[in-house]
């Protein structure tokens, strides 16, 4: 490596979960770094579904090199068999590892990068380019300073960036006209913002466990305040696919939220709106909202509802990078390597295969995007995964490529398949007979989109298992 590169640190960007794990793995091979944390405390990002609580307990949700640092302070790990909310995981594991002396020093809050680049490289220039530092563009205290560094690691994830609700991937007519009325993922329906839903009739759009959470939290509500209704509108022509295994699932809480949301829309408490893609959003005279769905063939469909909840998922933003030779995958927003290998139309079951630092990396030597990011807009991102993945990018950087390439990765079954389920359209395949991957899992939590996040309280109910294909 040049001499003057090698005297630079590793810049982290973002402290999240997956961002400390990375700066936890560089300080276990002593390779210099610097983590940068846009917010004013670690764990902003996930600050904000606080009162959300995982599906996966916390034997899982702990990177091993952070573990062995913590431990190292005296740190008391929780109970292992129990879920922590966003908030738990914040307070009882990133605060206390970002504390550890071996990253605190490092650690930058209030610092938002707003660009990299190399110094004195441009996009289009090749000759020397691996021999050029990064140049990261930073914000901070009301200035704007430009840091150097050897190799880049982007851990901001999604969150800031979700879909919008039209249909088509463009925002619906009057979706941003109507934005006081429109709410994105998981809103603390039971807590904060439990005056602007209770007795509100409130269309929740969007397939996922995003969506299912809300849906159960928005019916415990409506269970108290008199006057609240519940609507859930889905692409698809059945919501199997969300109602998930049941008891086939290898995450025994993801699979009970899937059943409890079934036996809700069953009895009715959960009005179920299929083969529903928003077009248009008109706001009336008396400040309800009208949401138009258009199908592919012209027949339209409307509801009209107090306030709307957009769980349709996030995408990257890869705006920062924009003077870096990026490979991504024009469908998924991924690195082209990565993509086959998580595009939620084959994988979202277990099947997703390991991967490292050979599959994230772009034409652009040491810079790797890992996390929630890294799946572009593939909404079935574990953090176990992201946790692989800083560990295998750490021990690239350090040369030791036998430790990178020895990835390994085992997710859990759903219980129900990534492909078509009886009664679903057109939006998806027919189901197929194998579930992924039946050997022992390693379980993390998913963020945000895909499937680790589990509404608190969930009353769980005792009916079937949900049907035989996995998903």
């Amino acid at each position: 490596m040049n001499e003057s590169l090698a005297n630079l640190p590793v810049v982290v960007i973002g402290a999240g979960p997956v961002g400390l794990a990375a700066a936890a793995h560089l300080a276990d091979r002593d390779i210099d770094f610097l983590l940068l944390e846009a917010g004013d405390a670690v764990g902003a990002a996930v600050q904000q579904w606080g009162h959300v609580r995982l599906f996966s307990p916390w034997r899982y949700d702990i990177d091993a090199a952070a573990r062995t640092l913590l431990e190292k302070t005296g740190w008391t790990a929780p109970d292992e068999d129990s879920a922590p909310t966003g908030a738990e995981l914040v307070e009882r594991y990133l605060v206390p590892l970002a504390a550890t002396p071996q990253i605190v020093p490092h650690l930058r809050l209030g610092h938002r990068v707003v660009a990299i680049s190399r110094v004195g490289v441009d996009r289009v220039r090749s000759r020397s380019r691996e021999f050029a530092p990064f140049l990261l563009r930073v914000e901070a205290d009301d200035q704007t300073t430009d840091l150097h560094a050897r190799a880049v690691f982007d851990a901001t994830g999604t969150w800031g960036t979700p879909n919008v609700l039209g249909a088509s991937g463009l925002p619906a007519h009057g979706e941003t006209e109507a934005a006081a009325v429109i709410d994105r993922a998981l809103p603390d329906v039971l807590g904060a913002a439990r005056d602007t839903y209770a007795g509100k009739h409130t269309l929740v759009v969007g397939a996922g466990h995003s969506a299912a959470n809300t849906l159960l939290s928005l019916a415990e509500l409506a269970d108290q305040e008199p006057g609240t209704r519940v609507s859930w509108a889905i692409r698809t022509g059945s919501a199997a696919r969300t109602y998930g295994g049941g008891a086939d699932d290898a995450l025994p809480a993801r699979g009970a939220l899937g059943t409890r949301l079934k036996q809700l829309v069953t009895e009715g408490r959960i009005e179920l709106v299929n083969q529903f893609s928003v077009h248009a959003i008109r706001t009336l005279g008396n400040g309800t909202v009208e949401v138009e769905s258009v199908d592919v063939r012209g027949a339209k469909k409307a509801v009209t509802v107090d306030r709307i909840v957009g769980a349709t998922g996030f995408r990257p933003d890869h705006s920062i990078a924009s003077e870096l030779r990026l490979d991504l995958d024009p469908i998924l927003g991924s690195t082209r390597a990565l993509a086959p290998l998580i595009d939620p139309n084959e994988h979202s079951c277990g099947t997703v295969p390991p991967h490292g630092a050979d599959e994230l990396a772009h034409p652009e030597p040491n810079f790797y995007a890992i996390g929630m990011k890294s799946y572009g807009r593939a909404p079935t991102f574990l953090l176990a995964t992201g946790y692989e993945q800083a560990r295998s990018v750490a021990a690239a950087l350090d040369g030791d490529w036998d430790a990178a390439r020895d990835v390994r990765l085992e997710l859990p079954e759903t219980g129900v398949c990534n492909t078509t389920l009886p009664g679903d359209d057109a939006e998806a395949g027919g189901c197929g007979s194998s579930c992924g991957t039946s050997e022992p899992v390693t379980i993390g939590l998913a963020t945000g989109i895909s499937g680790g996040l589990l509404a608190d309280p969930l009353a769980i109910a005792s009916t079937g298992g949900g049907p035989g294909c996995c998903s």
